[in-house]
């Protein structure tokens, strides 16, 4: 990039950053999520790094929030509240370790870590021990006035205790955050629900809320915690290890699962812990905090703009990330449906580095106004394929282009249709490769074959080798050995691995068979149903129709399936090459019967799809999304937005543990 490309995207970046901002401090308004807006700070925090002397005073990161709201009186803070630098991976954060420690000349720094609060950040200060101010960071010189609201909170002490040993300062200044216990806050949710009015949508927000309240007996009602961060006030403390234990003295919960490392892996084993933990939690965390131990080494690194060098925030993976919109790739699946997928500026999102996603159809690109060289909000829950949530158009540059729908398929080059009734684009070229690869592929993955990807599936359908995913189980090692990347010991390995699944239950094979509208928890309705390939192979639409979850679009899609000729050959095939199709377990007891469950996060005994295997066993629902029809949600770690929906929703998360003893009572 340019140094003039730089100054421009500087410019946007600010006034975007700006207005969404004064949005959320001032308006008590969000336009984008907190992660995203983090992913554009942090663009700019970068850029103006590579080109400080395009850094102003007016620039996002020489501010920390927005002007105190007029409806309370201004309190100025003695001491400016100052913002912390954001880093997002490992990388990042040990060129900032290296960075201090060269600046001290040290070659080893003890460091204080403590979770990240995600709640609001208060000043207290206490004059001859009694409470005196509380006030909101505000502009970070300037906040808000909040004294009566925040007496109301109980683990906000009216009057210090005297320290062991030492004597109180005559003004000493707390500062921490505010923040709602998920147990109340479900509490407070389920009592509103109760009473027919509208619920909270988080806990951060609304404990900003509750503390804004002019009336501070709403704050009251409200019941939140408040944990203490720092000790502004000198009263002796060389480290902020020591901090923590004069907070203790004085009254204040300092924030718990706090303590000191002397290395960056012990950090990154903090770290992870904190990460592990962070759905057990009774509060949001969104990061770890990293400070220099020493606070002589501390102050002696001093400021840059409003951000300490001695002290960093070192974020968990972003769920919603910006970036950018490079280019649009057209892509074919087995049923011949063209789609459009973005490619994207390289970004960490949910823990890994994406460069692609999803825009499902022209329509949806036509709905976001997406075009090439757009900025877009990327969105990402779980496991799911990352997906454009929006586009910031204050952003787009002259030369983003328009995107347009292709009229010949990517990869055959024949003419595309549309059919009325669908959003879809169709390549109907029964014999193009890419629907060839893709019907391979999605059998392969029905099936659970191991060790067998696209590029195999590719190369094997191009020489000629199979022409239908029913022939992947005649193949034999010397067809691999053509291929290349394939010796002896991994051809062998591969027809170990598709003959191992020659014996396979009904649900999956009728899911392998690629029907429209087909999928997991579809197929299985239909096994569970029919119990045979040939009673679903003759029963009607109306038959069909008859079965809870299954509507007249799917049943219209099975009856034409088995009306065609190609797809009876399909399946002749198979049982030709020693495809065995078994019909399902019959249920024993059923303790689940009746209930719904969503299972999300990554389990330590069992496999996300082997523990919804045991639901079903016991007679227990299965679905793909947390609403407030689910009766549970199956937890592991890292278990995304499908968790927080569960807890905005007050359904019971079960730890993995916890649901087999409930299974097995």
């Amino acid at each position: 990039m340019t140094k003039s490309e730089a100054k421009e995207r500087i410019l946007k970046l600010r006034k975007s950053i700006d207005t969404y901002r004064y949005e959320y401090h001032v308006l008590d308004k969000q336009s984008i999520s907190d992660a995203a807006l983090d992913s554009l700070k942090h663009e700019l925090y970068k850029l103006e790094q590579a080109h400080p002397d395009l850094i102003t005073p007016d620039s996002p990161t020489q501010r920390v929030g927005g002007k105190a709201l007029e409806k309370f009186e201004k309190v100025t803070h003695k001491t400016r509240m100052l913002s912390m630098e954001d880093v997002f991976s490992l990388e990042e954060f040990e060129k900032w370790y290296e960075r201090v420690k060269k600046l001290v000349g040290k070659k080893q720094l003890d460091l204080f870590l403590m979770p990240k609060l995600d709640g609001l950040a208060i000043s207290l200060v206490y004059e001859n021990g009694l409470l005196k101010t509380g006030a909101t960071r505000g502009d970070g010189l300037v906040g808000e006035d909040v004294t009566q609201n925040v007496k109301t909170i109980e683990s906000i002490p009216l009057k210090l205790r005297e320290p062991k040993g030492k004597k109180l300062p005559e003004r000493i200044e707390v500062r921490g955050e505010v923040y709602f216990s998920l147990k109340v806050f479900e509490k407070l949710n389920k009592q509103l629900k109760k009473e027919g009015k509208i619920e909270h949508a988080n806990p951060r927000n609304t404990a900003a809320g509750s503390v804004r309240q002019l009336d501070p007996h709403i704050t009251a009602e409200r019941k939140l915690s408040f944990v203490a961060w720092d000790l502004v006030t000198d009263a002796g403390q060389v480290h902020q290890s020591e901090e923590w234990e004069f907070l203790k003295e004085i009254g204040f919960l300092p924030t718990p699962e706090s303590g000191v490392v002397s290395s960056v892996l012990k950090a990154q084993a903090q770290y992870k812990k904190l990460l592990k933990k962070r759905p057990s939690l009774d509060y949001w965390i969104d990061g770890m905090v990293v400070r220099v131990n020493d606070n002589d080494v501390y102050d002696r690194l001093g400021v840059v703009g409003k951000t300490p060098r001695g002290l960093v925030a070192w974020k968990f993976p972003a769920e919603e990330v910006t970036t950018i919109v490079e280019d649009i790739e057209w892509t074919v699946g087995r049923t011949g449906a063209v789609t459009p997928v973005a490619v994207l500026k390289p970004t960490a999102v949910g823990g890994t580095i994406v460069k692609h996603a999803s825009l499902h159809n022209y329509d949806e690109i036509k709905r976001l106004d997406v075009r090439i060289g757009d900025t877009v909000i990327l969105y990402k829950a779980g496991d799911v394929i990352p997906k454009v949530k929006n586009v910031l158009k204050d952003l787009r540059s002259k030369e983003a282009k328009a995107v347009r729908p292709p009229r010949t398929c990517p990869v055959c080059h024949e003419p595309l249709m549309r059919k009325e009734d669908e959003v879809a684009i169709l390549c109907i070229n029964r014999n193009c490769p890419a629907r060839d690869r893709e019907r391979v592929m999605h059998a392969v993955r029905a099936f659970e074959i191991d060790g067998f990807g696209p590029q195999t599936a590719a190369a094997l359908l191009d020489r000629g080798i199979i022409q239908s995913p029913a022939e992947l189980f005649k193949l034999e090692p010397s067809d691999f050995l053509e291929l290349e990347g394939f010796a002896e010991i991994s051809a062998n390995k591969v027809v170990d691995a598709i003959q191992a699944k020659k014996r396979v239950d009904l649900s999956r094979f009728i899911m392998g068979l690629g029907i429209k509208h087909i999928g997991e928890e579809n197929a299985i309705v239909l096994a569970d149903a029919f119990r045979s390939l040939d009673a679903l192979k003759n029963t009607s639409a109306e038959d069909l129709e008859a079965i809870p979850g299954i509507g007249k679009k799917v049943a219209d899609s099975v009856v034409d399936f088995f009306s065609q000729e190609y797809n009876l050959d399909l399946i002749a095939e198979y049982k030709k090459n020693g495809v065995k199709i078994f019909p399902p377990k019959k249920k024993g007891t059923q303790p689940l019967k009746g209930k719904t469950f969503v299972v999300t996060g990554t389990l330590e005994k069992y496999s996300r799809e082997e523990v919804k295997d045991l639901i079903r066993q016991h007679g227990g629902d299965v679905s793909g999304s947390v609403s407030k029809k689910t009766d549970f949600v199956v937890a592991g770690e890292e278990p995304g937005s499908k968790f927080d929906k569960a807890k905005e929703l007050g359904i019971k998360i079960l730890p993995e543990d916890e649901f087999l003893r409930m299974i097995s009572s």
